[in-house]
């Protein structure tokens, strides 16, 4: 099999618009939380998300293409466009014919019930023509594709919050076995909407005590934390196999050494730490390491109080003695939890992990909750060597997915 490697990476988070600002945010411990400006949410027992800021749709595309696109792909365009740059890749029509997408979103699987009202009081001829190409789930690769012109692999993929690491998986497997040699990868996500957050809410997955204070609602692993808080973003990556790479002289800034997936088979919506579990395990025999190896987990972490302590009981049961010697953090007490995409701006900051030798932090880890009484780096980043890196993201409803990247060496 061949080896993989991330030669281009871009970000569009609630804490920064490119992948830099993004990070610096990160290891800033700055909360990208404020009160929902999306839609009027005075009504909503839930009034705070991770709002992207400061975004313009024309600045990757026209005005007619924006007017056709959700914002989900508005933004995961943007992301691709930053990693093209990052990549040094002038797309030419060899190299776009090549080249491929695979992206994870939910689309806007949440805007459908707007049609259907329109339908009950306008009737069906005045319902969006457009719904396919603004919302199907599809069009996050579709569009991104379509506006580079690239006419490889084209696909999108949704398997709930694990949804971009398992798309990033994939991309991995699929330039392993030689079906590509090189790809973006990564997810997008734009659901902060009325349903998304009403049902979230309802479901008693949404922080509902921080309203006044959203910079402190999102706080994974700490005794206060009552749910986590919905993000939006995108996060792509260039995927080369080694051999392309070396051969346009493109800078290797780590390389996709691993990837496990699992599936709980034990609840719709509760978390399983054995099923957890798996996916670690898979990926740390994927890429042929052992638990102590690992310099630091990009937890999934996500605030509600069953998961954080779930997460924490499945990294021990994985790491074994080793769980408490590796350092863990989770980016979503800044960015909040970015669902489709969570997994692929995670992906970006541990490529910047490597790089710079840093680990972000856990910001409002204030009261450590005895049950999760693991290393998670609170409030302050810290100065590490950070060569390898697991990233978990597991998906309500039960799947799981862990990538693991590591420093490159020839």
């Amino acid at each position: 099999m061949r080896r993989v490697v991330i030669t281009g990476i871009g970000a569009v988070t609630p804490v920064g618009n490119d992948a830099e600002t993004f990070w610096q945010s990160l290891l800033a411990g700055k909360s990208g939380i404020g009160p929902i400006t999306h839609f009027d949410a005075s009504k909503h027992a839930v009034r705070v998300a991770g709002e992207v800021k400061g975004f313009d749709p024309l600045e990757v595309m026209d005005h007619k293409t924006a007017r056709r696109s959700g914002r989900f792909s508005q933004i995961a365009l943007k992301a691709a466009r930053e990693a093209l740059v990052s990549a040094k890749i002038e797309l030419d029509a060899a190299t776009a014919t090549e080249m491929g997408v695979i992206l994870a979103s939910t689309g806007g699987v949440f805007e459908m019930g707007r049609q259907e009202t329109i339908i009950d009081e306008r009737g069906p001829q005045r319902v969006d023509p457009l719904i396919i190409p603004r919302w199907g789930p599809h069009m996050s690769a579709g569009r991104v594709g379509r506006q580079l012109g690239l006419r490889g692999p084209n696909t999108s993929i949704n398997s709930a919050c694990a949804s971009s690491t398992d798309a990033l998986g994939q991309a991995y497997n699929m330039i392993r076995a030689g079906s590509a040699d090189i790809l973006l990868g990564g997810g997008t996500e734009a659901i902060i909407t009325p349903v998304a957050v009403a049902t979230m809410g309802l479901m008693g997955a949404l922080s509902k005590g921080y309203n006044d204070t959203p910079a402190k609602a999102s706080r994974p692993f700490d005794l206060r934390r009552d749910g986590f808080v919905l993000g939006e973003g995108a996060g792509v990556m260039v995927m080369e196999a080694e051999e392309h790479a070396k051969a346009r002289g493109a800078t290797i800034l780590a390389e996709y050494a691993g990837q496990g997936w699992s599936f709980d088979a034990a609840d719709d919506a509760a978390p399983d730490a054995e099923g957890q579990s798996l996916a670690m395990i898979r990926a740390l025999k994927s890429a042929g390491i052992a638990p102590g190896d690992v310099s630091w987990i990009n937890a999934h972490g996500t605030g509600t109080p069953y998961n954080d302590k779930t997460e924490t009981a499945a990294i021990k049961l994985a790491f074994g003695d080793a769980a408490y010697r590796v350092p863990a953090s989770s980016l979503k007490s800044m960015t909040g939890h970015l669902a489709a995409a969570a997994g692929a701006i995670e992906a970006v900051a541990s490529v910047l992990a490597i790089r710079d030798n840093r680990i972000p932090p856990t910001i409002n880890l204030d009261t450590p909750d005895p049950e999760c009484d693991l290393d998670y780096v609170p409030n302050v980043a810290r100065d590490a060597r950070v060569d390898i890196v697991l990233s978990n993201s597991f998906g309500m409803g039960g799947q799981n997915a862990t990538l693991i990247l590591r420093r490159y060496r020839d």
